[in-house]
């Protein structure tokens, strides 16, 4: 039997680096995932294979990066012998890594000699390593990894590992009680979810060392939305409409509510950054400049805060919407504006924002900034705009009839399904052309929507342990 895990990645709609001085910031899931497949080999046996008087064992941990096309194994007695004080597996109980243990770990990725260029994956081996054997102990088994997220540049990618990772292995464990039988991407319970997000939060402080608990959280829960206070989560899972959204400030985390649908291009500059260096260059700029730096972060936070409040409105009409975006859209440009005044942008990311002003669209950096990705916002105005000129239609047509009930119904709807085929024909072309400019200039684009289902499984029960024998 095969388990499968996902996990969606995250991008700070507003606020970023403004937050780490005092300032609210928004951030929310995207529909782009990590997958996770796990494999048990055959518990019963350890199958030998003779090949050229060469005895192999099946005894062995096997790590498949594939989009990196990278593997890495190791052998159960080899963990067994570095990590026996870790014990049987506490899948109920998520524990801190101490730093003996993860020097042991550490020995363990080195003998894989992984390539200088991929280095800095060696944190998120020693996490997996970590995850793995803590949470189902020294068995043979294969995981295979693929991703949707473009690595370091600001998406989410180490917490969405992290998160389907716990996943795909609780889904197996004694912690929890999945139906093997239903078919398609299952959620967990609330409980359960909360053990994925505590497990996750360990990964992620192997690879980051001190992570506020943003990133996993939002990848764990089921679209919601939260805000940043003490040190804690505040959540309530929200109706299927509602966006995958949390608003933070200060240590804590809120969820917010929305039915608001956004669509955002990502551009990924793929210009690397040091993050620790672009977060002290910001704290350094406040020293030299205190006054100024402080009404920066007061205006970030209340742009975070506008910004939290509109989408939480409700939009009872597309006109509504279409009022909503545009006020997103200038708090965007304001936000990216302070960023540039804190020093975190970029030339590449300058010359994303030219690219997508000629389109008349609105975008900002997420993340640290200084390369890594832009989001632009792909609105609905265009829809809004012939929905309007239907009705205008229509009331001309009410005019010329004197009656609304003499109007043809299925005249209106010809004409509504002309004007969706419109909006689809016009907002693709637009779409394309930006896609086409940006590509061109070497970024990378992705159109996704923001609030993914946060961490989901599922089974493979076609692949059984019967391969192993």
């Amino acid at each position: 039997m095969e388990v499968r895990a996902r996990a969606p990645g995250k991008i700070i709609l507003a606020g970023e680096h403004a937050v780490v001085h005092g300032s609210t910031a928004v951030a929310a899931s995207i529909n782009l995932y990590t997958y996770i497949s796990l494999r048990f080999h055959s518990i019963s046996v350890i199958r030998r294979v003779i090949d050229d008087e060469r005895t192999h064992d099946d005894d062995t941990l096997k790590l498949h990066l594939k989009d990196l096309s990278l593997e890495y194994s190791w052998s159960i007695r080899r963990i067994k012998e570095v990590l026996q004080e870790v014990g049987c597996p506490f899948s109920s109980t998520p524990t801190t890594c101490t730093p003996e243990l993860l020097k042991l770990i550490a020995a363990l990725v080195e003998e894989q000699n992984i390539p200088e260029a991929k280095f800095g994956l060696a944190s998120g081996v020693s996490a997996f390593i970590w995850l793995f054997t803590c949470i189902q102990g020294f068995k043979p088994a294969t995981v295979v990894v693929t991703s949707e997220l473009p690595l370091g540049s600001g998406l989410g990618s180490s917490a969405a590992f992290c998160v389907s990772v716990s996943a795909a292995l609780l889904a197996l464990s004694d912690s929890v009680t999945p139906d093997f039988s239903k078919q398609g991407w299952s959620v967990y319970g609330e409980n359960e979810l909360e053990l994925v997000n505590k497990w996750a939060f360990e990964g992620e402080k192997i690879i980051h060392g001190k992570p506020s608990g943003i990133d996993n959280s939002v990848s764990t829960f089921l679209e919601f939305n939260v805000s940043f206070h003490s040190q804690r989560i505040e959540r309530m899972v929200v109706g299927k409409k509602c966006s995958n959204m949390i608003k933070f400030k200060s240590g804590s985390l809120t969820r917010l509510s929305s039915n608001m649908p956004l669509k955002m291009l990502v551009t990924n500059t793929k210009v690397g950054r040091n993050t620790k260096a672009l977060v002290a260059g910001v704290s350094e700029r406040t020293l030299r400049h205190p006054d100024a730096m402080k009404s920066v972060f007061n205006a970030v936070d209340s742009i975070s805060k506008e910004l939290s409040t509109i989408i939480q409105s409700p939009a009872p009409d597309e006109l509504s919407i279409t009022e909503k975006e545009e006020k997103l859209e200038e708090l965007m440009e304001m936000n990216q504006g302070l960023l540039q005044c804190m020093g975190v942008s970029h030339a590449s990311i300058e010359t994303v924002l030219r690219t997508t002003l000629k389109y008349k669209l609105a975008s900002k950096l997420t993340g640290a900034g200084g390369g890594g990705c832009v989001l632009t916002l792909l609105p609905t105005r265009i829809h809004c705009q012939l929905f309007i000129f239907v009705d205008m239609v229509l009331v001309m047509k009410i005019l010329e009839t004197d009656s609304y009930m003499q109007v043809d119904k299925q005249w209106f709807g010809g004409l509504h399904r002309i004007s969706e085929l419109i909006y689809l024909l016009l907002s693709g072309t637009v779409v394309e052309k930006v896609i086409s400019e940006l590509e061109s200039c070497g970024f990378q684009c992705l159109v996704s929507g923001i609030g993914g289902n946060g961490a989901e499984f599922c089974f493979d029960l076609s692949r059984g342990s019967n391969e192993a024998q």
